[in-house]
């Protein structure tokens, strides 16, 4: 039975899932779509930064003034999740502070997943990479008892070899995991900065509305100024 158990689990060692190469180069093509996705990312942050402060304080003053027209003229065609969440409910300021407070709502929640697209696939490689890497260790730490087994004479550089690999693999886990835990984290507060301020222009959009009766002629004609 003992003799029996020990070929099984020798030739279980044998197959190519319990070769710890194969780890590596999970972790290689995970690294790589790491700093894809980061680049990407940085690409799009930059495409849609936040609008200027001398712009966004042209803007809170004309929504202060209740001049939703010029405030929705200032933010036509900019790219920014503020600018086009507060510009969802400027559009709309004729249909009554209800209505407008569920538009603004739909536009950052719209804004904000457009916003965290592919932030997931960081966090949860940061989080299983270095188990990946773990997953090598144990390979290679199971590949030098095999050697140990072998001929003594030549079971010292196989037993070194394993164990520099299992090693390896904890390292390259980790090299791969720490980027994308920064990258992530950077990521998230910048999103939760623009949300922020995307709420703060929202509420005091909704304070004025509420203060004030709806005009629908200028609702109208914002909506015209648009298309």
């Amino acid at each position: 039975m003992h003799a029996t158990t020990s070929t099984f689990v020798h030739r279980l060692l044998e197959w190519p899932l319990f070769q710890a190469e194969w780890v590596f180069w999970l972790l290689f093509a995970l690294s790589a779509s790491s700093v894809a996705v980061i680049l990407e990312r940085l690409i799009f942050f930059g495409r849609h930064a936040p609008e200027s402060a001398r712009v966004a304080a042209a803007v809170h003053a004309s929504v202060g003034r209740g001049d939703f027209e010029t405030a929705a003229r200032a933010l036509t065609g900019r790219r920014s999740l503020e600018a086009r969440v507060l510009l969802a409910g400027l559009l709309a300021c004729d249909q009554g502070p209800d209505a407008v407070e569920e538009l603004l709502a739909g536009a950052l929640g719209a804004e904000r997943a457009r916003f965290e697209a592919r932030l997931s696939f960081l966090a949860t490689l940061a989080s299983n990479a270095p188990y990946v890497g773990l997953f090598g260790t144990v390979l290679g730490i199971v590949r030098a008892f095999r050697n140990l087994g072998a001929d003594l004479a030549e079971a010292h550089a196989g037993v070194m070899t394993a164990l520099a690999e299992a090693l390896v693999a904890t390292a390259i886990g980790l090299l791969v995991a720490i980027p994308a835990v920064v990258a992530f984290n950077a990521f998230k507060n910048a999103v939760k900065a623009r949300v922020t301020r995307a709420e703060t222009l929202s509420r005091g959009l909704l304070s004025r509305l509420k203060g004030d009766v709806p005009a629908d002629a200028q609702g109208a004609s914002l909506r015209a100024a648009a298309e």
